[in-house]
């Protein structure tokens, strides 16, 4: 039986402080006050002082109120129950379904050792062009999508869990608004892709404590899946978010700030959460991709600088496209080379030649003239736009190649293009 402690020293905000041995980092405690009970969590021990954050706000939380530690850190229950469900970030059901209790899992492990990784090699297909051809996504791959506010980037993380071929889908949401929340519930329903998902969600009015578990709990259930065999994909939105809340915390407990008021242990937060991404040897695998929101669309803000050594390349959502000169997939040459052997030879000519376009659109801004080449270019930039960068487009990836060479061939003669005459012969359209 725990110890029950009457006796909260000092409340400041959403945190309170006790004098408790044998208290570890954190452990759950259970406060008691006259509006009920609620969770608080472990979240700074000095000697015999413990620092709790409480779930439900310090609010109507008095000094005589009794604080009992459960001797355990946060749980979730991992069943093949959890599919279809929404939970806040506490693991407590949204959704008005039964609470879980089965096969209760602590969440915020350790990362695998990397002696124990394979080397990614099997691609992850989304039905997006502009990740599937030109930065391909990899099975166990950690990326980043970079995004200014205002982008449509819970809009393509819909796509992705909808469309993705993977088994299962963990979708985690921080500081969500209510109508971004309603969003996701309403376009998975309607794709047909809530039974095959898990929803963890954190809204923007509630307490700031469970902002901060939603990766930890999403990865847990993740983990869990992944050793039975599953492939996993975690789609978070937004890390931005997640490091605000670390944020506020750090000044709560008045720690010395870093860059821009963060914490100084900003870097390893983040590639705690980054490093689940895994493969396991003869199981599952764990894929990771993260909204990251780049105030004033700015890449060296603290979070987006301290996630890009983390990750292995990142998308750079701009202009409700994903830009292909800002994006990069450090690992797609792992299966570039396995899908069509014309996919590495025409990313790199069609991108090629969409350079050359944006040049020529300054250009004829300028006033220059435009010669018939230019002419050509524009025609070209203007296809590929709308036909492989609008994020409304959802083809397979021998679809999305086809349509790469049809596109070539109604701007270009085929000497134009640089391509090898082997894949000339092979892949240019016959009219």
């Amino acid at each position: 039986m725990r110890k029950v402690y009457s006796k909260i020293e000092s409340i400041a905000g959403n945190v309170i402080t006790v004098s408790a041995e044998g208290i570890k980092y954190d452990e759950l405690a259970e406060v008691t006050s006259a509006h009920g009970k609620s969770l608080a969590q472990v979240i700074k021990l000095s000697d015999d002082k413990v620092s709790l954050q409480v779930f439900s706000g310090g609010r109507g939380v008095s000094t005589n109120d009794e604080v009992r530690f459960l001797g355990h850190s946060m749980q979730i229950s991992v069943s093949d129950n959890l599919l279809g469900r929404i939970f806040n970030g506490s693991g407590e059901p949204r959704d008005n379904g039964p609470s879980l209790y089965e096969n209760m899992t602590e969440i915020g492990g350790p990362s695998v050792n990397p002696a124990k990784r394979i080397i990614p090699r099997n691609m992850v297909r989304t039905g997006i062009p502009m990740i599937d051809v030109f930065n391909s996504l990899v099975e166990s791959q950690k990326l980043p999508i970079f995004s200014s506010s205002g982008e449509p980037y819970n809009e393509l993380l819909a796509r992705i869990a909808m469309q993705a071929e993977v088994d299962m889908i963990i979708l985690g949401g921080m500081g969500l608004k209510y109508d971004d929340y309603l969003f996701f519930k309403d376009a998975l329903e309607e794709g047909g892709a809530l039974s095959r998902t898990v929803f963890f969600v954190h809204t923007a009015s509630d307490p700031i404590v469970e902002c901060l578990l939603v990766p930890d709990v999403s990865l847990a259930v993740a983990e869990q899946f992944a050793l039975k065999g599953k492939k996993i994909l975690v789609l978070l939105t937004d890390m931005t978010n997640f490091a605000d809340a670390l944020k506020e915390i750090a000044i709560t407990m008045e720690q010395v700030p870093s860059n821009r008021g963060y914490p100084g242990d900003l870097y390893s937060q983040l590639a705690a959460r980054y490093e689940k991404a895994v493969d396991f040897e003869g199981a599952g695998s764990i894929t990771l991709l993260a909204v990251t929101t780049m105030p004033g669309d700015d890449v060296t803000h603290p979070v987006p600088d301290n996630t890009g050594y983390i990750t292995e390349g990142q998308f750079y959502l701009k202009g409700g496209r994903i830009e292909p000169f800002g994006s990069l997939s450090r690992l797609k040459q792992m299966v570039n080379k396995d899908t069509r052997e014309d996919h590495r030879s025409l990313m790199d000519g069609m991108i090629k030649l969409y350079a050359a376009y944006k040049e020529t659109v300054e250009k004829k801004s300028m006033g220059f003239r435009m010669s018939d080449w230019d002419t050509k270019l524009l025609k070209y930039g203007a296809i590929f736009e709308r036909e492989l960068m609008d994020l409304t487009v959802n083809i397979s990836l021998e679809k999305a190649l086809d349509k790469g060479w049809e596109i070539l061939a109604e701007c270009f003669k085929s000497e134009e293009t640089g391509m090898r005459s082997e894949l000339l012969n092979k892949f240019w359209p016959n009219k």
